[in-house]
């Protein structure tokens, strides 16, 4: 009975990589159980900024009073800033969600805004676009000078283009890293994987963040990458990873169009193929 959808299945039979690390057999489960075969190589890890210090007199700031706003790029960071409190200063906790409640809450999609759902709050302002470009569109018709605006910012990357709207905006800005993105694979398991794509061996991959994308940039030739994933479907978690892909001049077969989770990327995958079989 449990093997008959998988048989169904437009994925029964289709070989298709996951480069996920955090959820990776979350991933894997939901291919495998429509019948697909998964190369697992998770090609980033996430890991907590190695000096915590910055990061907790940024909470201290914020959990004083210090913010008016706060900006949440990625569910990933809020869930981080938590963590820290917990490990370094749990009593620092109430004053946080204090301030987390009071301030003006904007968020770039909806990973971010579930962790705050699951706090208890919800979001003031979410772009119609998930991206960055989203969030300053969301923010020109609010007067931000004077405003006190936190930033968490998705891993290291200091994101000039937001700063810089924020500031020539007259707010003043607090930013905050509370995670870092780290190699994963070895080397050799990621070469491994553009031979495989290559050769034609993999129906599709399926990116779910910027940086698994930049690695593979960074360790083999522009040309190269590209010559791999031009003999696959390359799909993409949402519009980020896609314009990433899509700045790399890499070909983005599938996006999904409104919710952007395992689970819609799945579905997706799913349509897909169900319309190259039908082809």
């Amino acid at each position: 009975m449990s093997s008959e959808p998988a048989l169904n299945s437009p994925l029964a039979g289709r070989t298709i990589a996951i480069p996920e690390t955090r959820e990776l057999e979350v991933f894997a489960s939901m291919l495998e159980r429509r019948g697909a075969q998964v190369i697992r190589c998770p090609l980033v890890a996430i890991l907590d900024a190695p000096d915590p210090a910055p990061v907790l007199a940024w909470c201290r700031h914020f959990a004083g009073g210090g913010c008016d706003d706060l900006i949440l790029l990625t569910g990933e960071g809020l869930r981080r800033l938590l963590a820290c409190i917990e490990r370094h200063e749990p009593a620092l906790r109430d004053a946080f969600l204090g301030a987390l409640a009071r301030v003006r809450k904007i968020t770039r999609g909806p990973k971010p805004a579930r962790v705050l759902r699951e706090l208890g709050f919800r979001p003031d302002i979410s772009p119609e676009r998930p991206t960055t470009e989203g969030v300053i569109d969301s923010l020109r018709a609010h007067p931000l000078a004077g405003r006190r605006i936190g930033v968490q910012l998705y891993g290291t990357e200091p994101n000039r283009p937001l700063i810089g709207f924020l500031e020539s905006a007259g707010a003043r800005v607090f930013t905050v890293a509370p995670y870092v993105y780290a190699d994963q694979a070895a080397d050799q398991a990621v070469l491994d994987l553009l031979g495989r794509l290559r050769s034609g061996r993999i129906d599709a991959i399926a990116f779910t963040s910027t940086p698994q994308v930049e690695r593979l940039f960074a360790l083999a030739p522009e040309d190269e990458v590209k010559a791999a994933l031009a003999g696959t479907r390359v799909a993409a978690v949402g519009p980020v990873v896609a314009g990433t892909l899509e700045r790399h001049g890499i070909a983005v077969a599938l996006v999904p169009q409104e919710s952007f989770f395992l689970k819609p990327l799945t579905s997706a995958l799913e349509k897909l193929f169900a319309g190259a079989t039908a082809n």
